[in-house]
């Protein structure tokens, strides 16, 4: 029996392929310096090492633009206010959803109350996708950018970034595409999809540490500097470079971080070639044939708890039906009974650890008809959960319902 029974993959995968634990611990040992300050061995290869990571991950999503452009940051919130502040002006519209997290919810809500910016949210239907349509209705000759969650953190459901993509391609406006649920799961093509600027976390499904995300930023897009400061070139100049990466990352990387998702990104494309790909194609269809796989393996453990947990009297299921695009996060209630309640017995009496509550998505919740309850019990199969995970959440979740 194990010690705990994880279901929290939306808020952060656990665990992580060992190689990333092992290069981690390994390349900090070695290498734990300050990239780009010195000119020494040791600082230039920290610094080659941030360089090719720059350039996996531009493969990995799909972008043939400057490797440069791949930008570092916290995570994405930070990189979603940076866009967001570095492109609005005041006078501008922008588009959002209401599938989405407050990372996108918040600044916008701000932009609106405090930058004279005005903001369209667009609904959903009951299953939690959006109609691309209606947001080319609701696009006006001011309207900035439109931003959209690829996937809900509430639903699991995937929305059609390439169709919205088309739409927002035929107007001025940018999109910018917030793939926290999606990266590492799902194939993204961002150049073919007509992304702008792609914003991730590296700590959910591209299985790096937390405290390390980013964006890309598409070629011919211009974002004013978050923040200014030391950036290790150019030290004379009185003002931030203007040339990528440096224009966005001021300060010192977050090496273990960037250690970590070069390492991910190297599992993945082990992965692929197990599963199939071309050894001599390029580092992003190697990996395409991981993400299938991966995803091929997290929803079919949704659909096992889907299956069984409908064939359990008083629970109720929301988000994609039969046949509807997905990832794996999956959404419940039981009865009445409130759901941070629900999750409280799932952990102390069954160590099922889930993610109970409004999951920083009120606008979903609202949606749902959820708050009253005070949210749902959020399921988040990984990549790593087995057959004993499904077994323990199916049987505590018939047991609470028998209590």
């Amino acid at each position: 029996m194990k010690d705990n029974y994880y279901f929290d993959n939306a808020a952060t995968t656990l665990p992580k392929p060992e190689p990333v634990y092992q290069f981690m611990d390994q390349f900090f040992r070695s290498h734990g310096v300050n990239p780009g300050r010195s000119g020494h061995e040791l600082a230039v290869e920290a610094e080659m090492m941030i360089i090719e990571t720059r350039r996996l991950l531009g493969a990995f999503f799909g972008f043939g633009g400057d490797p440069a452009r791949v930008i570092f940051s916290q995570n994405a919130t930070d990189s979603m206010n940076a866009a967001l502040s570095g492109i609005l002006n005041p006078g501008d519209h922008m588009i959002i959803t209401r599938m989405e997290h407050n990372c996108v919810l918040r600044p916008a809500n701000h932009f609106e109350r405090d930058h004279d910016i005005s903001v369209t949210r667009i609904g959903a239907d009951s299953t939690g996708f959006v109609d691309p349509e209606e947001i080319r209705r609701s696009i006006q000759p001011n309207t900035r950018v439109v931003v959209v969650n690829h996937a809900s953190n509430v639903t699991g459901s995937l929305q059609d970034a390439a169709a919205i993509g088309k739409v927002v391609r035929e107007t001025d406006a940018l999109f910018i595409l917030d793939t926290c649920q999606t990266a590492g799961v799902v194939p993204i093509a961002m150049d073919e999809w007509g992304i702008d600027v792609l914003v991730y976390t590296g700590h959910k499904g591209l299985f790096g540490p937390m405290g390390i995300g980013g964006m890309i930023v598409g070629e011919n897009i211009e974002i004013r500097p978050p923040r200014t400061g030391g950036t290790g070139v150019n030290s004379i100049s009185p003002f931030q470079p203007e040339q990528y990466p440096y224009r966005m990352e001021s300060g010192t990387h977050c090496l273990p971080g960037i250690a970590g998702l070069n390492a991910a990104q190297k599992w993945f494309a082990e992965l692929g070639r197990s599963h199939g790909a071309d050894s001599s194609g390029s580092h992003g269809e190697i990996c395409a044939a991981a993400l299938a796989h991966v995803h091929e393996t997290e929803t079919s453990a949704t659909q096992h708890l889907i299956d069984a947990f409908s064939a359990i009297d008083s629970v109720k299921i929301y988000g994609p039906g039969p046949g509807q695009p997905r990832v794996s996060t999956l959404s419940i209630n039981i009865g009445k009974l409130p759901a941070d309640q629900v999750g409280a017995m799932l952990d102390a009496d069954h160590a099922v650890c889930v993610r109970p509550g409004l999951h920083c998505a009120p606008d979903v919740h609202e949606l749902l008809g959820t708050v009253s309850q005070n949210g749902t019990v959020r399921f988040a199969p990984g990549y790593f959960t087995d057959s004993e995970d499904l077994q323990q959440a199916v049987e505590a979740v018939r047991s609470i319902v028998e209590d």
